[in-house]
């Protein structure tokens, strides 16, 4: 007599396997802190990982809150987003402002045009310092910057929020050392194996929503060091720029002062995904004129507590 034939396993695509780690990664850093919480910009990466969060732990909501360190020179479709977004999670929204940074004297203001995209660090570290998180989950990937690259999944800050690459703990088998001692704090990166191609896969089988500017529309521009930046109230033309009215979108979200926008004609996540799929370029190297100051410039920043 035959023996009754088994269940027919179906092997794990990329994809399934880079959710399962990431999943593995926030339940695993949400259980052993004390206090996380998810640091949320509204850019695709942000969406990415709220929506893994939500998955982490359903059918319950997500237990941290969601926090978003807000420049004050924000994208209007951005804030829309991020608004709508976190309530269909159900989850806390915390803001941290730059202008309070500002307005007490934390940073100086960079005056009209200036961007603001610099200032996020001491906000984030005085809103860590505020609600006593001891990890913040970010969406920052290893394919965007040579400094992310070199951070490991669990970047482990100091008592000043400062981050010592030399001092990184081994992450053997995908084994995560998360315990911190009193005053400092950890930043977990789930999406750091993730590449700007899997995003977008990722959006488009799962269906998450985001921002429109993500997808081609037609905008007030200027050409600035070999960049398209959007004409808004924090950024007008320069003497000898010319206004253009030309059909782009952005593959990153920031300070809009610095973030800069891509002639396409791609309006579906489909559409992007052959575009992403053809370039050679970073959408970092491509569209944020903060990382252009010099080679270390994510590095340095970093040092200092950026995300």
């Amino acid at each position: 007599m035959a023996a009754p034939a088994g269940p027919v396993e179906q092997p794990l695509g990329h994809l399934d396997l880079l959710e399962s780690l990431a999943v593995f990664i926030i339940r695993e850093v949400a259980a052993e802190s004390e206090r996380p919480v998810l640091l949320f910009s509204g850019g695709k990466d942000s969406a990415v990982l709220l929506h893994l969060a939500s998955k982490a732990f359903r059918p319950q909501k997500i237990p941290f809150p969601v926090l978003h360190v807000d420049t004050g020179h924000n994208f209007p479709e951005v804030l829309a987003y991020r608004d709508t977004q976190v309530e269909a999670e159900g989850a806390r929204l915390l803001v941290a402002a730059v202008q309070d940074s500002i307005d007490r004297g934390r940073v100086e203001d960079p005056g009209p045009g200036g961007s603001r995209n610099r200032l996020q660090t001491t906000t984030l570290l005085d809103a860590i310092d505020l609600h006593r998180f001891d990890a913040a989950f970010g969406g920052a990937r290893r394919d965007e910057d040579k400094a992310r690259a070199k951070e490991r999944v669990l970047s482990f800050r100091d008592s000043f929020g400062q981050w010592d690459p030399k001092r990184q703990r081994p992450e053997l088998w995908q084994l995560y050392q998360g315990s911190v001692r009193p005053g400092e704090h950890l930043r977990a990166f789930p999406l750091s194996d993730w590449t700007e191609l899997d995003i977008w896969q990722y959006i488009w089988r799962e269906g998450i929503e985001l921002p429109t500017i993500y997808f081609a529309h037609k905008r007030d521009v200027v050409e600035r060091d070999g960049m398209l930046l959007a004409v808004s109230e924090w950024l007008s033309p320069a003497g000898g720029e010319t206004v253009r009215h030309e059909t782009v979108r952005f593959r990153t979200v920031g300070d809009a002062t610095c973030t800069g926008a891509v002639r396409s004609s791609a309006r579906t996540v489909e559409e992007i995904i052959r575009e992403v799929a053809a370039s050679r370029l970073s959408e970092r190297g491509a569209t944020r004129a903060d990382d252009r100051f010099s080679e270390s410039a994510m590095e340095d920043r970093k040092r200092e507590g950026y995300f």
